[in-house]
C-alpha cells in the first residue's frame, strides 16, 4: 500500500507534490480524520530521492495545518457568541461549556502548543480555542510553532526511513493510539469531576 502511495504521489511533478503535501496537512484539521501524516512522511521520502526539498515541504505543510486550524478557530468563535450563549438550544450545557471555556483559558496556550502532537484532537482543539475566545494572534504564533515544529520530525523521519516509511508509520500509529488513550482519560477525568462537583453544589 505504502509503495503504490508513495509511487502515484512521486508521479507528480514537484509543483503539485508540494500542492498535495499542502492540501492534505490543511485538510486535516478541517474534515478529519486523514492520513495527513502519513502522506508527510511520504513527502520526506521525496526529499531523501531529491524528488522536491525539504524547506518547501515543512513550510507548506506548516502552512496548510495553521490555515485548517485557524478556519476551525474561527467557526469555533461564531459558534460561541451565536449559539452556546444564546439560549435558545435548551439541550447544549452552557454551564458545562462555560467551564470548558474557563478551563481552556487557563491552559489552552498550553493545549495549542502541543496539539500538532496530540492525534484525534487537533480539530477540537482548534474548534474550543475558538469557542474560548483565545487571542487570535497568539493562537497563530503558537499554532505555528507546534506545526512546524511537529512537521519537521515526521518530514525528517521520511527522509531517513526512504522508502520504509511502513517503519515510520507503525510508530506514528502506536503513538497516536497512546496519545488518544491519554486524551480520553483526561476528559473522562474532566467530565467525572464536574458531575461530582455538580451533584456536590446541589446537596
Amino acid at each position: 500500500m505504502f509503495e503504490d502511495i508513495l509511487n502515484n504521489i512521486s508521479s507528480f511533478t514537484p509543483f503539485w507534490i508540494y500542492v498535495t503535501l499542502f492540501l492534505f496537512a490543511f485538510v486535516e484539521n478541517v474534515f478529519p480524520p486523514s492520513p495527513s501524516d502519513l502522506v508527510v512522511v511520504l513527502g520526506g521520502s521525496l526529499v531523501s530521492t531529491g524528488v522536491i526539498s525539504f524547506i518547501p515541504a515543512l513550510l507548506l505543510t506548516t502552512i496548510g495545518s495553521v490555515v485548517g486550524f485557524m478556519i476551525l478557530f474561527y467557526f469555533g468563535s461564531t459558534v460561541d457568541r451565536k449559539v452556546v450563549h444564546s439560549g435558545k438550544y435548551k439541550y447544549i450545557p452552557v454551564n458545562a461549556i462555560e467551564k470548558v471555556e474557563l478551563w481552556f483559558k487557563k491552559y489552552g496556550y498550553y493545549v495549542i502548543i502541543a496539539n500538532r502532537f496530540l492525534p484525534g484532537t487537533r480539530s477540537v482543539i482548534s474548534f474550543f480555542a475558538g469557542m474560548s475566545m483565545m487571542d487570535a494572534k497568539k493562537t497563530i504564533v503558537l499554532a505555528v510553532i507546534s506545526a512546524f515544529v511537529w512537521n519537521a520530525i515526521i518530514i525528517y523521519l521520511g527522509y531517513i526511513f526512504g522508502n520504509n516509511v511502513s517503519v515510520v508509520d507503525k510508530y506514528l500509529s502506536t503513538y497516536s493510539n497512546i496519545a488518544i488513550a491519554l486524551t480520553v482519560v483526561v476528559v473522562i477525568i474532566f467530565v467525572m469531576k464536574f458531575y461530582l462537583s455538580r451533584k456536590k453544589n446541589k446537596e
